[in-house]
């Protein structure tokens, strides 16, 4: 049967990026993630509409997958040999993919505690070079700017500007999809390139005439890796959001003027928090993020709380898949009780009638 090849989002939304003759079309099928309505929490906040943007449907998982099209596929057409990345998981895993596609060898530099081993799993797979340092992140961005100043090695993590490029193209398809802007976005606030690059996005749109409004912004980072809110950088930063466990975001500027000019906010979550908007969302939605994604439904939870004022149509993205780190589910999920073989146990188990 002969059918399309499925556009990744340099295809798709070439008009938009800065793409030329020489780019590689590079893709692994990213982007065209589904924006799922959430009656539960519809409901339980009496807001008149909440939307689920579940980027863990690309194809490494995550989010990441946008921006390292754009940004491996310029590196190659700039002649660049190798690619490199500091990450707590993701960027590794989707840096790790795009070299196996494109046959570019890929090292990735990750703290030595802390990583979702999905993740690690996952860049080890792809045949990434993984190198685990006794340091955090932001120690290892340090060491990998510093190798990519070398002829031919492309830095592929958020500070490099094509990352942002092809991130924008979520707020793209939120556009395309709901047929405007959201009245607010609820988003994850981590490195702060995702802030960054939904806000150009909307921007983006809106001058182009696809979009007649532009969202409040409202990001929100882990209450234990909050260096934006505090306005201090931290050098241990600790949350079980490990994807989120930055302590010297690299795009910090750039999201606080997201914030500024959509009068928006970046607040801060517990990790209680988060592990509640996890379990809902699992629960209720039937949606399995990973921790870090959970953040945005967990400021959405506070603010409606709170008692703030809730635009009547919101987005809440969702940056990763929960395989990513199934050995959260396993913490915070109920534990099964073991029963005999037999049809009684298991139905008293299942609080079911034996008859």
């Amino acid at each position: 049967m002969n059918g399309s090849p499925r556009p990744g989002v340099i295809e798709r939304y070439r008009d938009f990026l800065p793409i030329g003759e020489a780019t590689p079309n590079l893709t692994i099928g990213e982007g065209d993630t589904p924006l799922v309505r959430a009656a539960s929490l519809e409901h339980r906040l009496g807001v008149a509409e909440v939307w689920l943007k579940l980027e863990g449907c690309n194809p490494t998982g995550s989010f990441k997958d946008r921006g390292m099209a754009v940004a491996t596929a310029k590196a190659i057409e700039e002649g660049a040999h190798s690619f490199i990345c500091a990450s707590t998981g993701n960027t590794a895993a989707s840096a790790a993919a795009f070299g196996a596609r494109s046959g570019t060898p890929t090292g990735v530099i990750i703290p030595a505690r802390g990583v979702a081993l999905g993740k690690v799993a996952q860049a080890l797979i792809y045949g990434a070079r993984v190198i685990p340092i006794q340091g955090s992140f932001d120690d290892g961005l340090t060491v990998v700017r510093e190798l990519a100043s070398r002829p031919g090695v492309a830095l592929v993590n958020s500070v490099n500007p094509y990352r942002l490029e092809g991130q924008q193209t979520a707020a793209f398809e939120v556009v395309d999809t709901l047929g405007d802007a959201p009245d607010e976005l609820y988003i994850p606030v981590g490195n702060a390139g995702n802030i960054t690059a939904y806000w150009q996005g909307f921007r983006a749109y809106q001058n182009a005439g696809r979009a007649s409004e532009l969202p409040v912004m409202r990001g929100f980072q882990a209450a234990g890796a909050a260096p934006i809110v505090t306005g201090e950088s931290l050098a241990n930063p600790e949350t079980v959001a490990s994807a989120i466990q930055i302590g010297n975001p690299a795009n910090w500027e750039r999201a606080v003027q997201a914030r500024d000019e959509s009068d928006g906010t970046i607040e801060a979550v517990s990790d209680e928090e988060i592990v509640e908007a996890y379990q809902m969302l699992a629960a209720d939605e039937g949606i399995f993020v990973e921790l870090a994604s959970a953040a945005s439904v967990a400021g959405l939870l506070r603010r409606a709380r709170g008692g703030e004022v809730i635009g009547g149509r919101v987005v809440c993205v969702l940056t990763g898949t929960g395989l990513k780190d199934p050995g959260a589910a396993v913490r915070y999920a109920p534990k099964p009780a073991e029963v005999e073989a037999n049809i009684d146990a298991v139905a008293s188990a299942l609080g079911w009638n034996a008859g």
